[in-house]
C-alpha cells in the first residue's frame, strides 16, 4: 500500500493517477473526505499533516509514501511514519534548494529535506522547477480580452508538466530509487512571451504581453499570497533569467524512459480554461 499526501493538488492527483494506472494499492489522506472526489480504488483515510494525532491511523500498514511539503508538518509526520515502518518517502521539494543562493522558498525546503534525512528513513527527492500550472493565473485576462499583463516577459525558464513530476515520483517509489534528489525541468527553454504566444496558436486568438512596472507586480504577488521575502526572491530570480536560456534537465527521459511533455502539449490540455477562440 503506498500513501499519498496533498492528492487533491496538481502534482499529487496525478500521483494517484498513475499509481493505479501501475496496479498499485493507494490510500490518500485528507482533512475533509467528503470535499474531494477520489477514484473509486483509492481509499480515503482522514487525516492532518499538521496533527501527527491523526496519522497513525493513515500510516498503518503503509510501505511508501509520496509527501507533499508542509512546512509545519514534516516533522510530526516522520515520528508516525518512522513508528509505523515505512521503508520509502518520496517528498516533493524545490529546485531551488540546489540553488547557490536558495532564497526564501529554497531555504523552507532545505529544512524540510534535511529533517528528512535526519529521520532515517530511506528518501528521494523530487525538485521541480517553475509548474506549467502558474500560467493559469492568467486564465482571466485571456478570457476577458487580448492582453496579459506582467513583468519580465523576457524573463526565460522551462516549465515543467505537473504529469511529469508525477512520473519521476512514481517510479522513484516503484523502483525504490532511495537516496536521490532529482531536479526536474521542462523540455524548453521559454520566456513568458513565448508561451503567450502557444497559449494564442492554441485557441486561436492573437495575444499580446503588456509589460508592467516592479510596483504593480509586487503589488500582484502580494495580493497572490506571497509574503514579502518570497516576492523579494521571486523578482531577483526572474531578473536574472531576463535574456538568458533557462537550463533544460533530462531527468524526466532519465528516470521514466520517455521524453517529457511539451508546453504546447500541456497548453493543449487546459484550453478550456484559457477561453476559445472569437467566433
Amino acid at each position: 500500500m503506498i500513501l499519498v499526501t496533498g492528492a487533491g493538488g496538481n502534482v499529487g492527483s496525478n500521483v494517484v493517477r498513475q499509481l493505479l494506472e501501475e496496479g498499485e494499492k493507494v490510500r490518500v489522506i485528507t482533512r475533509n473526505p467528503s470535499g474531494q472526489a477520489f477514484p473509486d480504488q483509492v481509499e480515503v483515510a482522514t487525516g492532518d499533516l499538521t496533527r501527527p494525532e491523526t496519522l497513525t491511523e493513515a500510516l498503518s500498514g503503509i510501505e511508501r509514501a509520496f509527501l507533499f511539503p508542509v512546512l509545519r508538518g514534516v516533522d510530526g509526520f516522520l515520528d508516525v511514519a518512522e513508528r509505523a515502518g515505512l521503508r520509502h518517502l518520496v517528498m516533493l521539494s524545490s529546485i531551488s534548494v540546489t540553488w547557490s543562493v536558495p532564497g526564501w522558498v529554497g531555504e523552507a525546503h532545505l529544512r524540510l529535506e534535511r529533517s528528512v534525512q535526519a529521520s532515517g528513513l530511506p528518501w528521494t527527492f523530487v525538485r521541480p522547477d517553475g509548474f506549467t500550472t502558474n500560467d493559469l493565473v492568467w486564465a482571466s485576462q485571456i478570457i476577458d480580452g487580448e492582453v496579459v499583463r506582467g513583468r519580465y516577459g523576457d524573463a526565460a525558464t522551462a516549465p515543467v508538466d505537473p504529469r511529469d513530476i508525477a512520473a519521476v515520483a512514481v517510479r522513484s517509489l516503484l523502483d525504490g530509487r532511495t537516496g536521490e534528489g532529482y531536479s526536474v525541468t521542462g523540455p524548453q527553454s521559454l520566456t513568458q512571451i513565448d508561451r503567450l504566444g502557444i497559449i494564442a496558436e492554441a485557441i486561436g486568438r492573437p495575444l499580446r504581453w503588456q509589460e508592467q512596472s516592479e510596483d504593480w507586480f509586487r503589488d500582484e504577488m502580494a495580493r497572490l499570497g506571497m509574503p514579502a521575502q518570497g516576492i523579494d526572491d521571486y523578482v531577483d530570480a526572474l531578473t536574472a533569467r531576463v535574456g538568458k536560456t533557462a537550463e533544460v534537465l533530462p531527468t524526466v527521459e532519465h528516470v521514466t524512459g520517455r521524453p517529457p511533455f511539451t508546453y504546447a502539449q500541456w497548453v493543449a490540455d487546459h484550453t478550456a480554461a484559457f477561453g476559445t477562440a472569437s467566433t
